[in-house]
């Protein structure tokens, strides 16, 4: 489940004000008062809260684990994942702390601070009692054994799934309006640990200045992926949704280009290594992620086929769900295998100390661009061996090429700035074309080694004939795609 909430500090006169009519949405608003008790866990460095992530037991209800949120900036409203586990209050079960595998490690976690909350809380609810809010009042007491060692206390306003989008603004007006504070999205948790809960994550994604060295460069490149790894890594262990797949991938990919494309700034055989490694892991991602995009293809196709041939679509989907089902098996047993949890670790370390070279110390303005045109260069090659009909094959050496091109624009971006970031988004739009065309490309593929016998002959002829006019769309226009990206505007900056 997704948490939604908003944060807001209170002074101690505060008192929650009636919201019945807040908005013309609200039709109720139930109030209760309740006593909660609960003990958080962590590592002796306090690595899940700063990551954003905590392990709670609350009496009553249970365990609970929530995860940051989006990269992207929700302003100041919280997003979590959250997950609610039954357990004994002595340790926390291994499946809660199997979704915080990639924080701990296998790291032990232990009881590190206690709270005792009076809670207010007004359940609003719609006309037909589905609920829209909770707005909350918390007492908190923190205890060190029996004595209270602070207080503090904060209105929350957590946001149901049913909930409109005026409603939180009108919240949070009345709720200023009666003496509240302003937005603050710290957690309790850090509330509670004050300063020492307050330093960075493991890893930082650096603010650079374009006077940055090509290392610093090169850091924050490799802690933005490795971050990105880390953050889906629950995800992929729910199951729940393609996307952390997805991104999961994305970010493994990013992790090897580099290693690759800024190999000059990196001890060699530490570089090779662990680009190895990260291989193992790209195979399996691949595999589950590759399945996805083909579901959605043919899944679309079959919705568009006629009522006497949508059995026959079924089946060829069902073929390709067992399919992803084992893929998704083996992936499953690749992330609760020792040899990930050791790569893991490799990656932080590897992204907040680098073994570099000592290019790696000079301006990265002035080092890291001959590399990305030496990129250019061998995709300008590529195109000019081309001839006047590139195989599919070549196509797709393109696109990883392309990929590559981007990727690395956008790790210098911070020192290079808009030049960059423009090169970035030509070769985006290309490795786009491009990647329409694999895909259709691999979609007949599987369709012909999977579909195309007996009684699903027929409608795997439809879907390869869709795929094939998809195909030769892609490739109508990947020239012009390619054109826009050669531009000489685009490479002034190398």
């Amino acid at each position: 489940m997704l948490e939604r909430e908003l944060k807001l500090g209170a002074p101690a006169a505060f008192r929650l004000p009636d919201l019945a009519l807040v908005t013309i949405d609200v039709a109720s608003a139930d109030a209760v008062t309740e006593k909660l008790k609960t003990t958080y866990f962590d590592t002796r460095d306090l690595r899940l809260t700063r990551w954003g992530c905590s392990l709670r037991y609350r009496i009553g209800q249970g365990w609970t684990v929530k995860l940051p949120g989006p990269l992207e900036s929700n302003g100041d409203l919280l997003v979590r994942g959250e997950h609610v586990f039954q357990g004994e209050p002595q340790a926390p079960p291994p499946a809660a702390l199997d979704l915080l595998t990639a924080y701990l490690r296998k790291s032990a976690v232990h009881e590190i601070v206690r709270l005792r909350t009076t809670r207010q809380m007004i359940t609003l609810k719609g006309p037909d009692g589905t609920p829209l809010a909770e707005t909350v009042q918390d007492d908190v007491a923190v205890l060190d054994g029996r004595k209270i060692a602070d207080r503090f206390r904060e209105i929350e306003i957590e946001l149901k799934e049913a909930a409109p989008e005026t409603l939180l603004p009108a919240i949070l007006e009345r709720l200023q309006a009666a003496g509240a504070g302003a937005a603050d999205p710290t957690p309790k948790i850090v509330r509670a640990l004050g300063m020492r809960a307050r330093r960075p994550p493991e890893l930082e994604v650096e603010e650079l200045a374009p006077e940055a060295t090509a290392g610093a460069v090169l850091r924050r490149a490799l802690a933005l992926a490795s971050t990105r790894l880390l953050r889906h890594d629950a995800g992929i262990r729910l199951g729940t949704d393609p996307e952390d797949i997805h991104q999961a991938r994305v970010a493994v990919r990013r992790l090897r280009s580099h290693l690759r494309t800024f190999l000059p700034l990196m001890d060699i055989e530490w570089a090779g290594s662990l680009r190895q490694e990260l291989g193992w892991l790209a195979d399996e991602l691949g595999a589950v992620r590759d399945a996805d995009v083909l579901m959605d293809r043919l899944r679309k196709h079959a919705g568009a086929l006629p009522p006497r041939d949508r059995n026959a679509g079924a089946q060829i989907l069902a073929l390709l769900a067992a399919q992803r089902a084992a893929s998704m098996q083996r992936l499953n047993a690749t992330v609760h295998d020792p040899r990930y949890i050791e790569l893991l670790k490799r990656l932080v370390e590897s992204a907040r100390a680098p073994q570099l070279a000592p290019i790696a110390a000079e301006a990265g303005m002035l080092t890291l661009p001959p590399l990305i045109a030496s990129l250019y260069r061998n995709v300008r090659t590529m195109v000019d061996d081309f001839g006047q009909q590139p195989t599919d094959d070549q196509l797709h050496k393109l696109r990883i090429r392309a990929k590559r091109c981007r990727y690395a624009a956008e790790a210098v971006t911070p020192v290079i700035g808009r030049r960059a970031r423009s090169f970035a988004r030509a070769a985006a739009a290309l490795q786009e074309v491009l990647g329409e065309h694999h895909d259709a490309v691999v979609a007949m593929q599987w369709v012909r080694e999977h579909a195309a016998s007996g009684p699903l002959t027929f409608v795997a002829g439809q879907f390869n004939a869709l795929e094939l006019t998809a195909a030769n769309a892609a490739r109508a226009v990947w020239h012009e795609a390619w054109r826009a990206f050669d531009r000489k505007k685009l490479r002034s900056w190398m």
